[in-house]
């Protein structure tokens, strides 16, 4: 069984030899200073430069990394794409939002389109089709940022969960203006060959959101992009990660029609899989342990995060970009060495 028919299989469900260790790319980056480093190919270069890029993604696999491909490296390019002002940083820092578009959501007739046959959407999309190119058996994840945290990208954070309340009927304008946006990269990303799509909303939180907005709009619009991109290929895996604790949320959490759901390294697996049976889980271990900790402690939490029952393990965000090689091979390694008999 090659590591694209395992990940595809965990994500139906089906019993396997192992679980697969991966780490999808877009907000969970898994790009780190010293690989960049073994292959010569830098950030920020390689944001906007589809060589750079493929080089890199595939280093991730061929280093013993994880074992997938994962593009891009970062969840700036759909705000970009309408407008807000990135700085793409360097080899220490992923690209951030240096400047809003907006000041309220009812300013959303200021969007511009999101082209994603020009800029780094158009660099992402061309490194799935190289990665499809050569690709033997390693499954290419695509990524998309979730809708809560593009439009949060686009004005002052603050400002934008008042309006969610105050100005609702805008406030909905807007998340169905941007979702429309998200859902047009994500299908140019379908058609380029992914194999799988990641969306990460981790500004769409249960703890910032409470249960009622959390399901007014983080579910109700993760789940438009989900049956947008499911009319273009309606086999398409989805998973999808949320960040914070799942406490309050676990009801309207089990409404996401994703194929895997993701968390961070502080939520309890096991309460979970009680809490939401019959989901097939993605995650966790701690990317502060993968880049703080040493390689025989990883190996300990690793096989910890494996006896929590996951379906797929995976750092539970992006990992900083000073992590060993040493430590997130051993994670693979041990991966690896856990299999049924």
């Amino acid at each position: 069984m090659n590591t694209r028919e395992r990940l595809l299989g965990a994500l139906k469900g089906i019993q396997l030899d192992r679980v697969p260790c991966i780490c999808p790319g877009g907000m969970m980056n898994m790009v780190v200073t010293e690989l960049m480093h073994k292959t010569n190919v830098m950030w920020p270069d390689a944001h906007t430069d589809a060589n750079k890029m493929s080089k890199l993604a595939a280093a991730v696999h061929e280093y013993g990394m994880f074992e997938n491909y994962g593009v891009p490296f970062c969840m700036t390019i759909e705000a970009e794409g309408m407008g807000a002002e990135v700085n793409l940083g360097n080899t220490k820092f992923e690209p951030r939002i240096v400047s809003y578009i907006l000041e309220t959501v009812s300013d959303y007739n200021k969007l511009k389109k999101l082209d994603v046959k020009a800029g780094r959407a158009k660099v992402s999309t061309d490194v799935i089709v190289r990665l499809k190119f050569s690709n033997e058996g390693v499954p290419i994840i695509s990524n998309l940022s979730g809708p809560i945290s593009v439009a949060s990208s686009l004005m002052e954070p603050v400002v934008f969960y008042k309006e969610l309340r105050r100005k609702n009927e805008d406030a909905h304008k807007l998340m169905d203006y941007v979702t429309n946006q998200i859902l047009a990269f994500g299908k140019a990303q379908i058609e380029a060959g992914a194999d799988v799509i990641t969306i990460s909303d981790p500004s769409g939180t249960g703890e910032i959101l409470g249960p009622k907005y959390f399901d007014e709009y983080a579910v109700k619009y993760i789940n438009k992009l989900i049956y947008g991109l499911r009319e273009v290929n309606k086999e398409i895996p989805i998973i999808v990660h949320i960040c914070g604790q799942m406490h309050r949320v676990y009801h309207e959490l089990n409404k996401i029609e994703a194929d895997a759901l993701s968390f961070d390294a502080l939520v309890n697996i096991k309460e979970v899989k009680e809490q939401i049976p019959d989901r097939i889980i993605m995650g966790n271990l701690s990317t502060y342990a993968l880049e703080f900790s040493n390689k025989e402690k990883i190996r300990t939490m690793t096989k910890g995060v494996l006896n929590s029952g996951v379906n797929i393990i995976s750092p539970a965000c992006g990992l900083g970009t000073q992590s060993s090689l040493e430590n997130i091979q051993a994670m693979l390694a041990t991966v690896k060495e856990e299999t049924h008999d």
